[in-house]
């Protein structure tokens, strides 16, 4: 018996090709079967259950009775009123339909219900449409938020903006 290593030449070459009676691969695989359209509205849908359940609940229980949900944490300890102070009243109010109560209680809460209304809209057309949905705000937008969030607390704690105190 000889130990010698076998050559290169000795080993046979793998066979190039499909094996005798099987069908060659394809050049190209197949293109990927898009979503249905129930698929492609279901986070849609999910975040809609989820957001009606939340205002359901608000709604249900009213946050004016003290004692179901916890105080806010800024004005417990500094009695100042943070830009969510009055949301889940103005969240009730909507509920139940008195669009004056829920404006009295945070108006920028219910300018954000409507905005997060239209864009949830312009989502669900765009997933009906099987087109993707993404949102790139500049950093200055991101910024010009917050700068509306701050004017908004301090002026809703000044007396001039009593108004906007809940």
């Amino acid at each position: 018996m000889d130990a010698s290593p076998t050559p290169a030449a000795a080993v046979p070459a793998p066979a190039s090709g499909p094996a005798p009676g099987r069908p060659s691969p394809p050049v190209f695989p197949p293109a990927p079967v898009p979503p249905s359209r129930i698929r492609r509205l279901a986070v849609p849908a999910g975040v809609l259950a989820v957001v009606v359940g939340a205002f359901g609940y608000v709604g249900a229980v009213d946050p004016n009775q003290p004692g179901h949900y916890p105080v806010c944490p800024l004005l417990r300890f500094t009695g100042l009123y943070c830009p969510g102070c009055g949301g889940l009243r103005s969240a009730h109010a909507v509920a139940h339909g008195d669009l004056a109560a829920a404006l009295g209680s945070n108006a920028l809460a219910v300018v954000g219900y409507g905005v997060f209304a239209a864009l949830w809209a312009v989502w669900a057309v765009r997933a009906w449409r099987g087109r993707p949905m993404s949102i790139a705000a500049k950093p200055a937008v991101w910024w010009g938020i917050g700068a509306v969030l701050l004017i908004f607390s301090v002026v809703r704690n000044l007396p001039i903006g009593s108004a906007l105190a809940p």
